[in-house]
């Protein structure tokens, strides 16, 4: 039984981060907090062999998380890929376009906000021609050339990154898009459910002049899936941390069914695991449910399951500790650049799928119940 006395020391001033989570966060979702911690400094960021990926839903960016907390950690080689909801890369492009967007508070008169044109994100506010102004930006990029194909959210969002990257350095704004960070650093992004945002509303509405891309989601199914088997390859390990759950929660963790289940190749499930959120499981309302639920689905692995975390908190709160602290214990990664192996890594899962597929039908064959009747071909 793991246990730790509850003696504190006194809190003084200028405690560093590691301090403070590492002596006062004790119990409830503080201990969990510290708990999910030292997971990811200790355990997934110690070794440059485990690849992280990291899904996001909530209006995160809105609020300034992309700039404070998945920049450092997309730039520290902390995390390997993302799975987002549309409307947080959405959003995000606001601060690359040096968009102005403002902390307020909730107790607005929102009839009021609707007559001078000013949209309200619980606590954040800004004016309706940020969306227009995005809207437009997005609309006539995709009129582009390298635009007029059949493509995943992972070839998208690097295109539409490059344009953001270029164009908030034109601003001045340069360092404040995690879409044009993930396209520097060769971070795939992947959107779940790629009509279900302002961009995916735009890319539909060029799709009915004939122009701009098609999103095809299969190529994403099997980019991330390939992104785990190629995780796993000599000893490597696979790592989630998840903020928030929804869509993009389950599409992070559907990576191992679709390896087992479906495509038939033999894995053990994701080895580490942490999750942010303020979700029930009794309800129904925490998407993929605990990790030892995930585990009898096979998203999980056996051995990495007494270590997982669930910290029950706002993700505003709790993912700017968790990034100070990673960042304050581990050094810098060597960038992973999976968007630049992306074909690679997909061949590798093809082969693995094929020698699959392969084995079953030989195991199907040897059967004696595979016979055909007597009398008949």
């Amino acid at each position: 039984m793991k246990r730790r006395r509850i003696q504190p020391p006194p809190i003084k001033a200028g405690q560093s981060i590691s301090q403070l989570v590492n002596d006062h966060f004790i119990a409830y979702n503080a201990g969990r907090l510290r708990e999910a911690a030292g997971l990811l400094a200790s355990k997934m960021l110690r070794e440059d062999r485990t690849i992280i990926g990291l899904s996001l839903t909530g209006a995160m960016t809105p609020a300034g998380i992309g700039v404070s907390c998945l920049i450092p950690l997309i730039e520290a080689g902390f995390v390997d890929y993302v799975v987002s909801t549309g409307a947080n890369l959405y959003h995000d492009i606001h601060h690359g376009l040096d968009l102005e967007l403002f902390a307020s508070h909730p107790f607005q008169d929102d009839r009021e906000l609707r007559r001078e044109g000013i949209i309200r994100i619980y606590d954040i506010l800004f004016d309706y021609d940020v969306l227009l102004k995005t809207d437009e930006f997005i609309y006539r990029l995709i009129e582009a050339p390298e635009f007029q194909a059949t493509m995943g959210t992972a070839e998208f969002h690097y295109r539409l990154g490059r344009a953001v990257d270029e164009r908030a350095k034109a601003l001045g704004a340069a360092d404040r898009s995690v879409v044009a960070a993930a396209y520097r650093a060769g971070v795939p992004l992947y959107t779940s459910s790629p009509g279900d945002s302002s961009i995916g509303m735009n890319i539909a509405a060029r799709r009915l002049e004939g122009i701009g891309p098609i999103i095809d989601p299969s190529l994403d199914v099997n980019e991330t899936a390939a992104i785990v088997l190629h995780a796993k390859e000599d000893d490597g390990r696979s790592g989630v941390l998840i903020v928030g759950g929804g869509s993009p929660k389950n599409f992070l963790l559907q990576t191992e069914p679709q390896l087992q289940e479906v495509l038939k190749i033999a894995e053990s499930g994701h080895d580490f695991f942490i999750q942010i959120t303020d979700a029930r499981p009794d309800t129904g309302g925490l998407s993929g449910a605990t990790p030892g639920e995930a585990y009898t689905w096979g998203k999980v692995s056996e051995e990495g399951l007494p270590d997982m975390v669930v910290c029950y908190a706002d993700a505003t709160i709790a993912l700017p500790i968790l990034t100070a602290y990673a960042l304050e214990n581990c050094r810098p990664r060597p960038l992973k650049r999976l968007y630049d192996r992306r074909e690679r890594i997909l061949d590798s899962l093809k082969k693995a799928a094929a020698q699959a597929r392969e084995r079953d039908a030989k195991a199907a064959a040897a059967r004696p119940d595979s016979a055909p009747p007597k009398g008949k071909a």
